[in-house]
């Protein structure tokens, strides 16, 4: 039979919509800890797949980009020719901030065990804190202050949301398999969650907000590989 498609009108069909993925609560529970938060234009629906059971998190550093507040957020978003992304749910750049990147499953941990976990991507939220990794050399960089503080509130915010212990945050350093494999982040890990545990029994005051620093659209793009991201 032929059709008239001068009057027959063809059937409306919706339009796909993107899977909207389960950590959209990020954000929220980053800024009820007092820390600053930029959420990136389609964050609740980027990720390589949906999370397992959040079980903790996953502290790396950008090992890239020497100035600026977040050079590497465009690789950490987008990926590298070999590796897709997202490369980690949230970054933190040098001044405190935290960019919400993903809120589903992203390539940050690879091969690895902490106390038994050995699929990172899908049970740790990942954070891409900015640091060149560097301990000497040119390129050394100190962590300041102001981002290591914003980055145990916000791992401590995060494990009082998924009820998980201070234990429940490892360096990828920790994490990676074989041992050696990886050596971020750069500072102790150790000391690290001594701190965050005692943030979550609230014996630390909150410190003061420092203002965000100036954010260069043109870092977007994030040209340097993040070598510290490996599925």
């Amino acid at each position: 039979m032929l059709v008239d498609h001068a009057s027959s009108s063809m059937p409306n069909f919706p339009e796909a919509e993107a899977m909207t993925f389960s950590l959209t609560w990020l954000p929220g529970v980053l800024r009820a800890a007092g820390l600053k938060v930029v959420e990136q234009p389609g964050w609740k629906t980027r990720g390589r797949g949906e999370m397992g059971s959040v079980k903790g998190v996953m502290c790396h550093h950008t090992g890239g980009g020497t100035t600026g507040n977040m050079p590497s957020l465009g690789v950490v978003t987008n990926g590298r020719p070999d590796l897709p992304g997202p490369l980690s749910q949230l970054c933190l750049g040098r001044d405190g901030t935290f960019f919400v990147v993903a809120a589903g499953r992203c390539n940050h941990a690879g091969v690895g065990n902490w106390l038994g976990i050995t699929s990172g991507n899908s049970n740790f939220i990942g954070i891409e804190a900015q640091n060149t990794g560097a301990t000497s050399g040119p390129r050394a960089e100190a962590w300041s202050g102001v981002q290591l503080d914003a980055y145990r509130r916000g791992v401590a915010a995060i494990l009082k949301k998924v009820n998980a212990p201070a234990i429940m945050c490892c360096g990828h350093k920790e994490y990676a398999l074989p041992v050696g494999r990886k050596d971020d982040p750069t500072f102790d890990m150790d000391e690290f969650r001594f701190q965050v545990a005692a943030i979550m029994m609230g014996n630390v005051p909150r410190a003061p907000i420092v203002p965000a620093l100036g954010f260069d659209t043109g870092e977007r793009p994030g040209r340097e590989l993040v070598g510290q991201c490996l599925a």
